[in-house]
């Protein structure tokens, strides 16, 4: 069963977003981008690096650089389990 965004961010993931540029497989002077973005780990990162792994091995583009970010959403102490709440129009 897969876990929902919220039960990941409070397990410690936080949001990784890549920037993947790679040259275009027939006109190599070419860079093109793509964007990538999982809820992973960090410091290891291994949604990431798993996905470069992939990349290398089956996509015919090759990279030039990637770029990311890590941003932790939530952490487990500033989250609250609310029960009621009280509306007032």
């Amino acid at each position: 069963m897969e876990q929902s965004e919220t039960e990941l961010m409070l397990k410690g993931y936080g949001l990784t977003t890549a920037e993947f540029y790679y040259r275009m497989p027939d006109y190599i002077h070419v860079l093109n981008t793509f964007i990538w973005q999982e809820y992973d780990l960090a410091p290891d990162h291994p949604k990431l690096f798993d996905f470069i792994d992939f990349w290398q091995r089956e996509i015919d583009g090759p990279l030039h650089s990637v770029r990311f970010t890590h941003r932790k959403m939530i952490a487990p102490g500033e989250w609250r389990n609310v029960v009621g709440e009280f509306r007032v129009n």
